[in-house]
């Protein structure tokens, strides 16, 4: 039998086990990339952010697909997911946001990741580290009003005035990271920006990149040299008082396990927290927050059953969850059959707003117990 044939059937047998299915459109995270490319003034160059497992949906199939549409340049948060990057992509530049860990040089030497330098500490230690070996590119980050990672104000004064620690290594990149980008009115965005600036204007001239996905938004005065877009590859929208531009690239079935009648008055779940008002029909379906479907989604937002919406009703366990099927002809809801959690209709924002979160939670939230299906690019 030929492998292909062989792979099919497996595939096929897999569905037949499988309590989840979770449907990722590698051509559709390629074409948000490219629109996100096409977002950006001329020469500015487009990374991806490929972290905690490309935001769940698997680092080895995205970034092989955005490195066959031309992606050049990755970044990951930390050191072993730059190592498992490298091993999948030879040819590519891998960034690591977290920065150098104390020791570790030599490893990411090695595997040509270059670490983005979070402290004066690290510039010293890659600093040193490059002259004796010849030279190792690295990034820097300045901190521009996060509070989180990057030279705060005291150590970006000390390099301006020393900037001889920066010498013996290339410097790849210099980035800021905006807080409020999704808001594209919100005055802070202006204020890092002329932060930004100021801080390039005291360091030594090299390319400059503040804007992840929702910056691109903000238009060419937030785009500098370098954009580096992670969550809107994946489908979530950038700017969310604004109408989605990008693709939808999740699909997430559920299976039904079980439907039953119940009277009025019967409760549903744990703490009897949801309590019929009327007769009705309930369906168990095998997706809970073990597969990353939030518990605080309890009770909030719908699932696709049959071309309708059905709510969801009392709280998500571990394992499960419950949908008012009340109306639907039992005929569509058979055990064995699927729901739709996600899809074209229903995305990774809605269910965020269900589970009162955000996207990208939903994304990274979701397990590995469904069965992983990709359609399209090098999958």
């Amino acid at each position: 039998m030929p492998i292909s044939e062989r792979r099919r059937r497996a595939a096929a047998g897999a569905g037949d086990r499988a309590s989840a299915i979770l449907d990722i459109d590698l051509d559709a995270i390629v074409e948000n990339w490219q629109r996100l490319r096409a977002c950006l003034a001329p020469g500015v160059e487009c990374a991806a952010v490929v972290k905690a497992d490309a935001y769940g949906l698997g680092a080895a199939a995205v970034a092989r697909a955005l490195a066959a549409a031309g992606c050049t340049l990755f970044f990951v948060a930390t050191l072993d997911e730059g190592l498992a990057l490298r091993r999948l992509l030879p040819q590519v530049r891998i960034a690591v946001l977290n920065g150098l860990m104390p020791g570790l040089a030599a490893v990411f030497a090695r595997a040509r990741l270059m670490p983005v330098l979070n402290d004066l500490g690290q510039i010293e230690a890659w600093g040193g580290f490059a002259r004796r070996r010849g030279g190792a590119p690295a990034m820097l980050h300045i901190d521009t009003g996060m509070a989180r990672l990057g030279l705060p104000p005291d150590e970006l004064d000390r390099l301006a005035t020393a900037p001889e620690r920066l010498a013996g290594f290339p410097l790849a990149a210099i980035l800021s990271h905006l807080a409020c980008a999704g808001a594209a009115a919100d005055p802070m965005n202006a204020r890092q920006r002329q932060s930004f600036r100021a801080a390039l204007a005291r360091l030594p001239r090299a390319p400059a990149s503040l804007a992840a996905s929702s910056g691109i938004f903000l238009g060419p005065d937030y785009h500098f040299d370098l954009a580096r877009p992670g969550a809107a590859l994946y489908g979530v929208n950038p700017q969310p008082e604004s109408p989605q531009p990008m693709r939808q690239v999740v699909r997430l079935k559920g299976r039904i396990l079980q439907t039953r009648d119940i009277d009025r008055g019967e409760t549903v779940g744990y703490g009897a927290s949801h309590r019929m008002d009327r007769p009705g029909r309930v369906a168990t379906i095998a997706v809970g927050y073990a597969d990353g479907w939030l518990r605080s989604g309890s009770q909030r937002g719908t699932v696709g059953v049959a071309g309708t919406r059905a709510p969801v009703i009392g709280r998500i366990s571990m394992d499960l969850l419950t949908l008012d099927v009340t109306g639907i002809a039992p005929a569509l809801t058979p055990p064995g059959g699927f729901v739709d959690l996600l899809d074209d209709e229903y995305g990774v924002d809605a269910a965020a707003a269900a589970a009162h979160t955000i996207g990208y939670e939903i994304l990274t939230a979701l397990g590995q117990r469904a069965l992983r299906l990709y359609r399209g690019g090098a999958g």
